[in-house]
């Protein structure tokens, strides 16, 4: 990951409630309404050979229920005919059967080998879809949610190898070109690994655009494949397809093909030879500074320098660029200059916008400058990290801030994989461009919340839980804390039968579900209409957060769960639930 930038998470203080004494349980009834199947889910049982963690992550917690985030309150699931059925709702107490609007060509039970099917709804137009066979179909569906308008017709299908189920796709128009790119999961049997689980996680990045000549002629354009050790907890594609993100507990690396290696060995080669950087800088709070060895035959003519907000471009007479790209950080570039120096060099000053903030790097990606750190910075680092080393080994932990309250921690606390990593990848040059170490911030889920942007993810930070939410068009705000759910972490942690979580878009509560029959819900604090003491501190109570309890009459576990602002779906075997949480507008 070298070149990567290492970020972080910034929480908003304002979204944190220190003061928050906890969740109620209230006994107020929930409307919940049920739908029998004309015909079971198809629902596919691992196999003896698909014995690891990995397996059961991948395809035995899968959800069997998709949410359409394009339209509100619209589920859909494939049963054990191949038929995609839908439901659509307006009212509770007018529910419609759900009806099929597609059928998948494939007998299912013909492939000994396959896995369960899998959609992801692409736009408000465009599905993709794999029946579990290792077929890729890509569908227009025309407007979904309505039977007048819905209408699926497959535009591409092929078959791309062994079985996999679509983790993401997107939709995109590129130079008047409309692009879909779809990641597909694969767990696949690893020969070389004798002392692991004999299994490795790939992810294949596919594109297919469509032919300028027929309105539904596609082909596939591009096909990239990461491999990993652990199942990503989350991987999607940027809306403009340029890029991808990974959670994962185990690093992602892309395996390239031969030619790609043979470009990059001789790459290797020339770049084993020592080089001298291209050129220097150096930062202070308010401005960068980098200087540039000029050949002597430049004059000050033969110089093209050109700034803007977020961008560089240095040039010597008709060479290829010197220093071109996107800046790590917004300059004024109305206050940048630049200068010849007697020492013939060229020494150009950025204005930063963001006056004391530290960049990583001068330009995303340029790894030709080198960094020089001034004494100053050194010893101001250092005294920064002073608090963290001592020569007492832990030096009065009762009256000097603990570094950690055990009391604190339970045994639910405690959590397998304490060191996942999110990464964002380059899709073009294949490379980690931003890491982030989660630590101990557990993944806990993730949502759509607009689905014009990336799938939010949910992460346990102390006992809350905090949904942040990516914006891969906005270098400086790339991951944003758009809400929280007090104590969740904490709470969850507990339920030691939690089989999925989900949260309504509006952030109006968050559920989790055991795999069979219960289902919790967490709402968050509501201002009370009636006064409320709390007795013990003699003091008034102005909110308070409820949790309810739905127990579903069923005895098939839960398949699927998926969460809208008014109300949860839940799925199983035979029977798909309708949990009424808020009253609509």
């Amino acid at each position: 990951m070298a070149g990567a930038a290492h970020c972080s998470l910034q929480a908003k203080r304002l979204l944190l409630d220190p003061k928050f004494e906890g969740y109620k349980l209230s006994l107020e009834p929930l409307a919940c309404y049920q739908l029998g199947l004309d015909a079971a889910v198809a629902e596919v049982q691992l196999r003896d050979d698909q014995y690891t963690l990995d397996h059961m992550r991948a395809f035995g917690m899968y959800n069997y229920l998709h949410l359409d985030s394009w339209f509100q309150d619209n589920v859909y699931y494939v049963d054990q005919f191949g038929r995609v059925m839908n439901l659509s709702v307006t009212l509770d107490t007018a529910l419609q059967k759900p009806r099929e609007v597609f059928r998948l060509p494939t007998d299912l039970s013909a492939c000994d080998n396959r896995l369960c099917a899998s959609m992801h709804f692409s736009s408000s137009t465009w599905v993709t879809l794999s029946d579990g066979t290792g077929r890729l179909y890509l569908i227009k569906s025309g407007k979904r949610g309505s039977s007048a308008s819905e209408k699926w017709e497959i535009v591409f299908n092929e078959e791309l190898g062994s079985p996999f189920i679509i983790a993401h796709s997107v939709s995109f128009v590129k130079s008047d070109v409309h692009s879909l790119s779809v990641l597909l999961l694969r767990v696949e049997k690893d020969e070389l690994d004798t002392k692991g689980s004999g299994f490795h996680v790939t992810l294949e990045w596919v594109t297919i655009a469509g032919r300028k000549e027929g309105d539904h002629a596609y082909e596939i354009i591009k096909r990239r494949v990461l491999q990993g050790k652990s199942v990503p907890h989350y991987a999607a594609i940027e809306p403009s397809g340029d890029g991808l993100m990974i959670v994962s507990h185990k690093p992602f690396t892309f395996i390239q093909s031969e030619s790609d290696t043979l470009e990059e060995n001789d790459d290797a080669e020339i770049s084993n030879e020592k080089k001298d950087p291209l050129y220097y800088w150096q930062q202070t709070e308010d401005d960068v500074t980098i200087t540039v060895h000029l050949p002597q035959d430049i004059t000050k003519d033969d110089i093209k320098i050109h700034f803007s907000p977020d961008n560089i471009c240095v040039a010597l007479k008709d060479q290829p660029p010197l220093i071109e790209g996107k800046l790590y950080s917004s300059v004024d570039h109305e206050s940048c200059t630049w200068i010849i120096r007697e020492d013939k060099s060229l020494e150009i000053s950025l204005i930063k916008k963001n006056e004391g903030s530290r960049w990583p790097e001068l330009v995303l990606g340029d790894t030709r400058g080198q960094f020089i750190m001034d004494s100053s910075q050194c010893s101001e680092i250092a005294e920064s990290l002073m608090h963290l080393t001592s020569e007492v080994m832990n030096p009065n932990p009762e009256k000097e801030n603990p570094p950690c309250n055990a009391q604190e921690l339970e045994e639910c606390d405690a959590f397998l994989e304490d060191g996942a990593s999110l990464c964002r990848f380059d899709g073009d040059t294949l490379k980690v461009t931003h890491v982030i170490n989660l630590g101990s911030n557990q993944y806990l889920f993730s949502v759509v919340v607009n689905p014009r942007e990336m799938p939010c993810f949910c992460l346990r930070h102390d006992v809350d839980a905090l949904l942040w939410q990516p914006h891969s068009d906005q270098p400086e705000n790339m991951w944003e804390h758009i809400a929280t759910f007090n104590a969740l972490g904490y709470v969850q942690a507990s339920k030691q039968d939690k089989k999925f979580m989900a949260c309504a878009p509006d952030y109006s509560y968050a559920a989790l579900c055991e795999c069979m029959r219960r289902v919790f819900i967490y709402r968050q604090p509501t201002p009370l209409a009636t006064v409320l003491y709390n007795r013990k501190e003699g003091r008034q109570v102005g909110q308070v957060a409820k949790q309810l309890v739905a127990t579903l009459e069923a005895n098939d576990p839960i398949l699927g769960f998926q969460a809208t602002s008014e109300r949860l779906f839940v799925l199983t075997t035979k029977t798909l639930f309708l949990i009424k949480v808020n009253s609509g507008n």
